[in-house]
């Protein structure tokens, strides 16, 4: 929500507003088919639960591999937007950027060393309070709506837009990661469908409305800078929008880490309990436990992805594209195993049916990057075979 209006008004200018829409349409099936999966499976295991089960544990372990392997370049790629907020407000520079990313990370690392129950008291609260600030920042930004922004309207061409999409499909892989959690909801057939409608109507809403407010506001300008909503909201209300929204983007890049390494914390558990991971992982991994082992795990690989995107070896786009890559192949395999799962020719098959076939196409315009996915693969296969070698031996 913070950068990506940016990025991908960079890869396609006023035409990105096209990859935000198509993105939503897209997701409303994606959301039904892990809103279904979850309320008939639910498990800390997330997609690589409904996988097993459709595929079995070779499949499974390689889709937990890319989730887990691939949340460390995510959450620092999150923390690093609330740094450049923070540091542009305060004229930090790059090394004020890196610390405030730190922080925000040890931040969301300790919230969720305190329990999931206390996490997800935090996590609503945000939520409320931000989504509440990005509605009224595009209601701010209606005023300085430009016309003549949105001309040229697609000077890259169709493939500019896809490229948009690519990027973008961060913000929309956030299915696969609510259904780790799913096991922690009262009733999950009943509340499930309804937080993903909930969802669904909000993001719209907001994605919408930022996407058109930022390129319809800013023009060229939103190609250019590293913190699109101080822009939009410095030229409607003035310069004292900048600390405004430097506190909002560390709200906001907080809950998201935080929703992350929930979900990541308790797959790393499910996948040593399950074998596909090392057993001492699966400690903590209970209903109402704290894994704390997982999340020691993920905050070691946080550090040398850290340390890359301080000295610059890799920028927040090539950060957000690599986690856009691994949570679609993700999310595809999810739809793949609704396929199977789901009754078939219903409603909600035709739905995976659709969303195949939308993630295989993003899939598709990654490139090198499914370099990282395949990579991950290799590596859950060849744990597995070492592993089954001890147990053959022992």
């Amino acid at each position: 929500m913070l950068a990506l209006p940016a990025l991908a008004a960079a890869a396609a200018g006023p035409a990105s507003v096209l990859a935000w829409a198509a993105l939503l349409v897209t997701s409303v099936p994606i959301a039904a088919c892990f809103a279904a999966l979850g309320a008939r499976f639910p498990d800390g295991g997330g997609v690589a639960t409904y996988v097993h089960r459709a595929f079995g544990p070779r499949a499974a372990a390689i889709v937990g591999w890319w989730f887990f392997g691939v949340v460390p370049v995510g959450v620092v790629a999150g923390a690093w937007i609330g740094g450049q907020y923070t540091a542009a407000a305060a004229g930090l520079g790059d090394t004020g950027t890196a610390a405030v990313a730190g922080l925000v990370l040890a931040a969301a690392f300790a919230a969720n060393l305190g329990g999931l129950h206390l996490s997800s008291r935090v996590q609503l609260l945000l939520v409320g309070l931000l989504a509440a600030l990005l509605l009224a920042a595009v209601l701010a930004a209606v005023p300085q709506l430009r016309a003549a922004h949105f001309t040229p309207f697609m000077p890259g061409g169709w493939s500019s837009v896809g490229s948009a999409a690519g990027v973008l499909f961060f913000a929309f892989a956030g299915w696969e990661a609510a259904s780790h959690l799913s096991a922690e909801f009262a009733d999950p057939r009943r509340d499930l469908p309804r937080v993903t409608a909930l969802t669904l109507a909000v993001i719209t809403v907001l994605y919408l409305g930022l996407s058109l407010a930022t390129v319809g506001a800013l023009g060229p300008a939103a190609a250019t800078t590293d913190t699109p909503l101080t822009e939009l909201l410095a030229r409607s209300v003035g310069g004292a929008a900048r600390p405004v929204a430097a506190v909002a983007a560390l709200f906001l890049t907080f809950g998201a880490v935080n929703a992350y390494l929930a979900g990541a914390a308790r797959l790393g558990a499910a996948l040593a309990r399950d074998g596909a991971a090392p057993r001492w992982l699966a400690r903590g991994g209970g209903p109402g436990e704290v894994p704390r082992r997982s999340l020691a795990v993920l905050a070691g690989a946080c550090a040398p992805v850290g340390a890359v995107a301080a000295t610059g070896a890799a920028d927040l786009d090539r950060l957000m594209r690599a986690t856009s890559t691994c949570l679609a192949a993700v999310t595809l395999a999810g739809v793949l195993a609704a396929l199977a799962l789901l009754p078939r020719r219903t409603p909600l098959w035709w739905a995976a049916v659709g969303s195949a076939a939308v993630v295989s196409t993003v899939l598709a315009l990654s490139g090198p990057l499914l370099l990282i996915p395949l990579a991950l693969a290799v590596a859950a296969l060849c744990f597995q075979a070492v592993a089954q070698r001890r147990r053959a031996r022992g």
